[in-house]
């Protein structure tokens, strides 16, 4: 989800605005694709948070805070060397293209020096580049000639800018030129996107949406030039992001969020899109995937050889009807014989086979043998089947605790959890901040506060932190949450117990169906047995409700932990 060109420029305006003069005070980074930059302005501190991830590039003031990782990448070290302290003395935008340069000046050896930090917002090629004299000295990505034929990233080399286009910017040549070049014949919204710089199929369906004639669409840009920026957000009812943009949108369909900044509109549009994703997150989920795969092969294989395990009882008939008619049978005659089913009640007859080189007492002794030897094995093999159910539904749950990891301290648990569970090495890099993760905290309509575990490790806690007259929620046999309703002594209402299992619904594997069961129980008859995996406990005297998961909205979630 692109902002284009065009509904970029008043987010470079609002930026320069707020941070010109400005001295860079820190800056650290998220992940490979995100960092950040505290900027101090006398009286008030402001963090711009610089994001290229191909799902959403973006840069905005951020209102909350940003976490760190464990170890700085070089190019947070680089920055911090040649930025840090330094002054922004500029920020604009290239033409209206999707690039804002940060000018700092920085004073080095007693001389004053200007840097540029480039912010190329550009889809799938988006980066941050550090700029000096024209040169590259530092660059996100670093792109070589392996990668791209057209333009490559690297330091020390030239800056060349992504290649320009031959469009017009509508704010700085007349309508009239715009009109010249604009071919008529093609479809508006095509026309326009085709001559006017800074359009993207966004921005030119709406100014088409508006209009009908290429002059009508030029009065239209017109007044836009002059409006003020309506930074608008088109979600639909599952809190998809479908649109951004600093146009108030009227060409897609769905509900219409405004925004008084375009820092708020983006910062949303990332908080809905999900776009960052903390470090291992992606690792751990296809450790999981492999580790459920493995699994579940493997409970296949063992429920066949039970099956076959099964026919242990065929062995001990066999063995009871050769030691009935044992004496009727000479030893060493025959490879098989046949008599009467001692348990056939209609006088069926079973063959028995038989050893030649042994007796026949020795046969039965044999055939009991083979029947003691299945009967053990079917136990033990029903041992494996129930052991390795378990540790599915565990890693189900390991599973469901990624999808709503948001937090280096999310991950950090998650990676203890699976270090306990002998799934992955004790690491000997240096560790996160050991900060123990915050619950998901919201509030039903009445007021009373709903904690909800991201994590096994983090449900524990809330189960031994919670008054033993809270009620406890959890989808019935679904993979999801801890659920706690902070009631205390106080009854909940049926409304405010029937949201509660709609958030727990929410929370689980079946977010997206209906009539989720959703078992509830006083959190007193909660127990957890000994040597038990995290998360794990049992309980008697529950409940079920059947409900449909709550549209819980990206801002009720609790803030990410600090830095």
């Amino acid at each position: 989800m692109n902002l284009e060109g065009y509904s970029m420029r008043p987010l470079a305006q609002e930026l320069s605005a707020a941070l010109t003069g400005g001295r860079v005070d820190k800056i650290s980074q998220q992940s490979r694709a995100a960092l950040s930059i505290t900027v101090r302005q006398p009286g008030r501190t402001f963090l711009l948070q610089l994001t290229v991830n191909p799902q959403n590039p973006s840069m905005y003031i951020t209102s909350g805070t940003a976490e760190n990782l464990p170890e700085p990448p070089t190019f947070c070290m680089v920055l911090r060397k040649n930025l840090e302290n330094g002054r922004i003395s500029a920020i604009r935008q290239r033409n209206l293209d999707r690039i804002i340069d940060i000018d700092i000046d920085t004073l080095a050896s007693g001389r004053l020096e200007t840097l540029t930090l480039t912010v190329e917002l550009i889809g799938k090629y988006s980066n941050i580049i550090l700029i000096k004299d024209g040169l590259i000295v530092d660059a996100l990505k670093k792109i070589g000639s392996n990668n791209s034929r057209v333009r490559t990233v690297l330091p020390n080399q030239k800056y060349e800018p992504p290649p320009a286009q031959d469009k017009l910017n509508p704010f700085e040549v007349g309508l009239e030129e715009i009109s010249a070049r604009i071919d008529r014949s093609a479809r508006l919204d095509k026309a326009l996107m085709n001559v006017v710089q800074g359009f993207g199929p966004l921005t030119a369906r709406e100014i088409a949406f508006r209009s009908t004639t290429v002059e009508e669409a030029l009065d239209c840009l017109s007044e836009l030039r002059s409006a003020p920026p309506t930074p608008t957000l088109i979600v639909d009812d599952n809190q998809k992001v479908l649109a951004i943009s600093s146009l108030d949108l009227n060409c897609v369909e769905g509900r219409k969020l405004k925004f008084e900044t375009m820092s708020a509109l983006l910062e949303a549009a990332d908080r809905m899109i999900g776009s960052y994703a903390p470090p291992d997150k992606d690792v751990f989920a296809r450790l999981i995937r492999n580790e459920l795969r493995r699994a579940t092969n493997k409970i296949d294989v063992l429920r066949r050889e039970l099956s076959e395990s099964e026919a242990a009882s065929d062995w001990k008939i066999l063995a009871d009807n050769l030691s009935t008619y044992r004496y009727r049978i000479k030893d060493h005659a025959a490879d098989e014989i046949e008599v009467e089913n001692i348990y056939s009640e209609d006088g069926e007859r079973i063959k028995i086979p038989l050893d030649r080189r042994l007796t026949v007492a020795a046969n039965v002794q044999n055939l009991y043998r083979k029947y003691d030897k299945l009967k053990r094995g079917a136990k033990f093999i029903e041992e494996q089947i129930e052991k390795c159910a378990e540790e599915i539904e565990y890693l189900s749950t390991v599973e469901h605790s990624l999808t709503t990891a948001t937090t280096l301290a999310d991950i950090d648990e998650i990676r203890a959890e699976l270090i306990a569970g002998g799934y992955i090495k004790q690491s000997h890099k240096k560790a996160a901040s050991s900060k123990k993760a915050a619950p998901i905290t919201l509030r039903a309509p009445d007021g009373t506060e709903i904690l909800i575990g991201k994590n096994n490790i983090q449900n524990d806690r809330l189960r031994q932190s919670a008054a033993p007259n809270d009620i406890w929620l959890h989808t019935k046999d679904i993979p999801g949450s801890h659920v706690i309703l902070k009631c205390g002594d106080v009854e909940p209402s049926d409304e405010t117990l029937l949201y509660a299992a709609e958030v727990a619904a929410h929370y689980s594997q079946a977010a997206g169906s209906s009539k989720v069961p959703v078992d509830y129980v006083k959190c007193r008859a909660l127990k957890k047995p000994s040597g038990a995996r995290p998360g794990f406990v049992v309980f008697v005297g529950q409940k079920t409700l059947y409900v449909t998961p709550a549209s819980i909205r990206a801002e009720a979630a609790a803030p990410p932990d600090g830095v």
